[in-house]
């Protein structure tokens, strides 16, 4: 810690001085309006730096490691050999926004070695993008170098201005924060991590540590987003502050006794990405971190089905039942428990939501709380809660599997961990076999509490590698997978495609059981948690005031409209419909948009974004003429002009439109909306009005 110390506090005494230092023979790569620089400094350190349109981006920023056999494994290299190449293909994913993405690069990768004895030997590999660029560090096969202790890395990004940033703290074991927007030279979160309370488990102990994806909009107007891809056998990067410098310097989440990374050459690290354009719309649009990951090895992907699903989950969410059987656990088991009256995860409420699943073609039913174990399931740091196959009394499998199935709807199990992975590696063929025995085609895991092994953090080396290992398991029976409470996506759904979505942010929950979620929070997510990966953010709910009991003054803030256009703008091959049944029947028309909007697409186009302001999406519906238009804003209200130039030319379609209601108001009105239907074609341009806090969405078929 005392060398990171120091070594920020030289760092801008250095950046002063790297231009002199620099050796004058620069490696360049270009792509289209991005070019990388790199070099070795006077001392021997590797040293990059990124530009756009000839506007510098990141300065001339350094890269190495400090290894337990090596604390000095960032300096002293020579340049052996270099290799470029060029890469110009396209690639089908299996669902997504698209139905093919463009893989276009241009690669250049750097044979280092160090100087003196033992003379180790690293490589950097660099792939410019049309929108940026990744990178990442490769460990030959190596006589010296065999397994290796990672005790820091030390990647900056040295930013050449003070930018505008969206930030959440730099947490070992949580991404569920709102979001803060600063300058990054403000950027300290002490006060953030103190008042999150409604937050389970908070270790953040640098206060000027920031996660990412972190988006910056700089003060000459460039939009920039910090991340990395392909997280495997690695731990997640988080980023330390260094306001004065305006420097980021990559942080690794430590393990139990602070080491950052177990390795075995040869291996290779995740790629740091930087996607930037001088248009918002375009960072929104970037598939670089996607592209940097590996297509799947499998080749049978059919039994991958994106769905929408409703559950037993808004009414637990808000004191109208409990996860719980009992509301104490019983000293002598699970077979002496008193029932409390209120578990939702009861045979006879389970079936009608089932029925309204199939009354309104909604393929999925998730049912929470189904299992014994939730009497102490949570802040015990308990090894052995759950089982994952043994139901409480009034929940019967095999009559709800039947049930369901003559129905034509399918169940998604629920595998609530309580933190202790230990248990449910353990248990993950036996609650995957339960699975397949009773036709649940899907898990939603969870990890609420601290870890157990005991001292590993949920964003740590073993945590990733757990992660994985249970979507490996998926991929073997078949089961598709939504986490929660993983570390923040980094496109990993390329390489393992039945990895459908995470939660890893703050999703739509945090209305029923806290402050909530800021207006401006939806415009915020697709710049920062969704530029790795789908989110399960659980949109949809109608009943926007009045909906806890307990408080009665709390509200979601948004309005209904809003709540429509979130299946647009927060994307995810399985989506949520997450109100109560009843609370949809009070506003059948409205819910008419959530029965018809699709999951999957074939074609998305940013229509327009700023990042904590407003966005507005259109998608078309995968293997279908349909389009859907979802726009948002922040607590502003705003007009959104939406020209249909997406649209075939020549052809007529007809638009519902459902927006605000001129008096709507997230605050004083939000279930205020009105529908209304037109003709248009790609010349139409729509003009409609969001309210406070507002949304519309819009669907549009051919006539």
């Amino acid at each position: 810690m005392l060398f990171k110390r120091l070594f920020f506090i030289f760092s801008g005494l250095w950046m002063l001085q790297s231009a002199a230092a620099q050796e004058p023979n620069t490696l360049q790569v270009e792509m289209n309006k991005v070019r990388l620089s790199f070099s070795l400094d006077g001392d021997g350190r590797p040293v990059y730096a990124l530009a756009y349109n000839g506007r510098p981006v990141v300065a001339a920023s350094r890269q190495g490691f400090v290894l337990e056999q090596d604390s000095l494994f960032y300096k002293g290299f020579t340049i052996t050999g270099t290799e470029k190449r060029s890469v110009n293909e396209s690639w089908q994913p299996v669902w997504g926004e698209v139905s093919s993405i463009r893989n276009h690069y241009e690669q250049l990768t750097v044979h280092l070695k160090q100087q003196q004895a033992p003379g180790y030997l690293l490589d950097l590999v660099f792939r410019v993008f049309e929108d940026g660029m990744g990178f990442r560090y490769e460990f030959p096969q190596q006589p010296g170098l065999k397994y290796f202790v990672v005790k820091d890395e030390l990647t900056e990004f040295n930013l050449t201005n003070d930018p505008t940033t969206f930030w959440i703290p730099g947490d070992y074991d949580s991404n569920e924060y709102a979001y803060t927007t600063s300058k990054l030279s403000q950027v300290n979160n002490t006060q953030q991590v103190q008042s999150a309370t409604d937050i389970a488990v908070r270790t953040v102990p640098d206060p000027y540590a920031v996660q990412t994806p972190l988006m910056m909009k700089t003060a000459d107007n460039l939009y920039v987003n910090i991340h990395e891809a392909a997280l495997i056998n690695y731990p997640a990067m988080q980023l330390h502050v260094n306001g004065a410098a305006h420097q980021l310097i990559s942080s690794l989440v430590p393990d139990a006794v602070g080491n950052k990374a177990y390795l075995h050459a040869p291996c290779k690290t995740p790629w740091r990405t930087i996607i930037v354009s001088d248009k918002a719309a375009d960072v929104l649009a970037s598939k670089l971190i996607l592209n940097l990951n590996e297509p799947p090895a499998a080749t049978d992907l059919s039994w991958i089905r994106p769905m929408k699903f409703v559950g037993v989950w808004w009414e637990m969410q808000t004191g109208k039942s409990t996860w719980s059987y009992a509301d104490a656990a019983s000293e002598r088991g699970k077979d002496d428990l008193v029932p409390n009256g209120r578990h939702g995860a009861n045979t006879a409420n389970v079936k009608k939501y089932i029925d309204f699943a199939a009354a309104n073609n909604i393929k999925g039913v998730l049912v929470e709380g189904w299992n014994t174990g939730w009497e102490d399931w949570c802040g015990n740091w308990k090894e052995n809660v759950f089982d994952f196959v043994t139901p409480y009394p009034d929940f019967n499998v095999k009559e709800i599997e039947d049930y369901a199935a003559a129905k034509g709807v399918q169940m998604i199990m629920h595998n609530e961990t309580s933190g202790s992975a230990t248990n449910y590696e353990r248990q993950l063929d036996t609650a995957f076999r339960f699975m397949q025995a009773y036709g649940y085609p899907a898990v939603k895991t969870g990890y609420v509490g601290k870890i157990i092994p005991r001292g590993e953090h949920h964003d740590g080396q073993w945590m990733v590698n757990h992660y994985e290992r249970v979507a490996q398991k998926g991929m073997q029976y078949h089961i598709m997978i939504d986490a929660h409470e993983p570390p923040r996506p980094t496109g990993l759904q390329r390489t393992y495609p039945n990895w459908l979505a995470c939660e890893a942010g703050r999703g739509n929950e945090y209305n029923a059981f806290s402050n909530g979620n800021a207006p401006e929070h939806e415009t915020i997510l697709p710049f920062t948690r969704l530029m790795g990966g789908p989110m399960d953010y659980t949109p949809g709910i109608f009943k926007l005031k009045g909906y806890a009991p307990n408080v009665p003054d709390r509200q979601v803030h948004t309005t209904l409209a809003k709540q429509l256009a979130l299946y647009v703008t927060i994307y995810s091959p399985v989506q949520m419909v997450a109100d109560l049944p009843e609370n949809y029947a009070a506003h059948a028309d409205a819910f008419n948009f959530i029965k018809a909007v699709p999951v999957d697409w074939d074609d998305t186009r940013i229509i327009a974004a700023e990042p904590g302001d407003y966005i507005t999406i259109a998608r078309k519906e995968k293997g279908k003429p349909n389009w859907y238009v979802g726009a948002i804003t922040d607590e502003n209200s705003r007009k959104a002009a939406i020209p249909l130039q997406f649209l075939d030319k020549g052809k007529k379609y007809r638009a519902t439109v459902y927006a605000d209601a001129p008096d709507a108001d997230w605050k004083k009105n939000p279930e205020a909306y009105q529908i209304k239907t037109s003709v248009v074609d790609a010349n139409t341009v729509l003009t409609i009005l969001l309210a406070a806090g507002g949304g519309a969405a819009i669907a549009i078929q051919p006539m």
